[in-house]
């Protein structure tokens, strides 16, 4: 991690965008941006995820947040290789490998779990399918076995399975302030490695 001399800074800069975008719906799921987030990250917290598997739970999606006005857009459903774009975005703000690795690799997790599970790829929401063409479509067989051998290969399966099932209008989830002080002690802890 590097140095990050004011984490209370990021959280709100980071708070501020996922605020900003709570009346935006997302990709066409029936729930807000917001909304999915917090599912998101609850889920993570319901399974007994540690912190920092929460953090990148919440964040995940901030590439669609973060990304230029003129960014591309996957048909209006969300940003090209939004998945870079936000572990881009949270590398430079001081967050760790684990976070910015698994955010990265939620998408290429879509792609693996259609090439690998048929049950998994019936389950996926219009929007995903959609979104699943503009992402390279189910990994091939080399790519799959590739992917396996990745850093934090099975914390990328898990936030994908997070993230799958976080789509559901009017449930009731902590809010966004119960996630301040886990972002700000994740950042917190850059300043004191080595």
């Amino acid at each position: 991690m590097m140095m990050v001399e004011n984490p209370h800074l990021v959280a709100d800069e980071l708070f501020h965008l996922l605020r900003t975008a709570g009346d935006q719906e997302y990709l066409g799921e029936g729930v807000t941006q917001l909304a999915h987030a917090l599912q998101t990250a609850n889920l993570a917290m319901r399974s007994g995820a540690p912190d920092v598997l929460v953090v990148a739970a919440l964040l995940h999606d901030i590439g669609h947040l973060c990304a230029p006005e003129d960014a591309q857009s996957m048909a209006g459903v969300g940003v090209v290789e939004h998945e870079f774009v936000g572990a881009d975005f949270l590398q430079e703000r001081g967050f760790s490998d684990l976070v910015t690795e698994v955010i990265y690799g939620h998408v290429p997790a879509k792609r693996y779990l259609v090439a690998r599970c048929q049950e998994y790829a019936k389950r996926l929401s219009p929007a995903s399918i959609q979104t699943l063409g503009f992402q390279g479509g189910p990994m091939t067989e080399a790519e799959a076995a590739s992917f396996e051998t990745q850093p934090f290969f099975q914390e990328k399966i898990q936030l994908r399975m997070w993230d799958d099932r976080a789509k559901c209008p009017g449930i009731k989830v902590p809010q966004l302030e119960n996630y301040y002080g886990m972002i700000v002690e994740h950042l917190t802890q850059g300043l004191h490695s080595d």
